[in-house]
């Protein structure tokens, strides 16, 4: 099983091991497009909380919006206990605690955001580092993030580890670390609009376990 080739493991959160309920996405980008003076349609909404462009900021450029605008009015507008309680876990994604092997977490979700979701879920004993990911330590796919976490798991290059995410950001943030890379699609790829390269590409995480 691939579950059992690597000397730890890294993962993404949102998009990968859990998802916020539609409703919540749809109301916060309500929210946001009342303080920027520029409604989100549906799709939009979709492509920004997923990341289905790639780069949020690139795509944000080429819709004409100022990334310095947005991401303060999208945190500002966040409820970090209405979003614990919006967000479920991928059925899939119980194996994390099962892993018997040193395992992190590198996210873009904000501390403020995530400490909530991950005591609501209950699954903040499956990592052993959590690292949210700021302008100190770099951005996926920025290898600066990952190998934050890879230190404070005690593993260097001479293990083999793998980062697993939904996004062309998280195999980008393991290459560049040197990490193997596992793209999880959880979306219609026709929806995301690009192919996603990674060492494994799956729809589910049972794929890895061989069932």
């Amino acid at each position: 099983m691939v579950s059992d080739v690597y000397d730890f493991w890294l993962f993404d959160l949102d998009g990968t091991l859990i998802d916020a309920e539609w409703e919540y996405t749809r109301r916060t980008f309500d929210r946001v497009g009342d303080r920027l003076g520029r409604a989100f349609s549906d799709r939009e909404a979709e492509i920004l909380w997923h990341g289905l462009g790639g780069a949020r900021n690139a795509q944000l450029h080429e819709w004409g919006i100022d990334p310095a605008e947005f991401w303060p009015a999208f945190h500002a507008v966040e409820d970090p206990a209405a979003r614990a309680e919006a967000t479920y876990l991928h059925p899939d994604a119980a194996f994390v605690a099962d892993l018997d092997v040193p395992v992190g977490l590198v996210t873009h979700c904000q501390q403020f955001l995530a400490d909530p979701v991950l005591d609501h879920l209950d699954i903040r004993d499956w990592f052993d580092t959590i690292v949210c990911c700021t302008d100190d330590t770099g951005w996926k796919p920025d290898p600066g993030p990952v190998s934050h976490a890879m230190s404070d798991l005690g593993v260097d290059g001479a293990d083999d580890g793998v980062l697993a995410g939904d996004g062309a950001n998280d195999v980008g943030a393991a290459w560049n670390a040197g990490l193997d890379g596992i793209h999880i699609e959880r979306h219609d790829p026709e929806r995301r609009g690009q192919c996603v390269l990674a060492d494994y590409r799956i729809r589910s995480f049972e794929e890895l376990l061989g069932t």
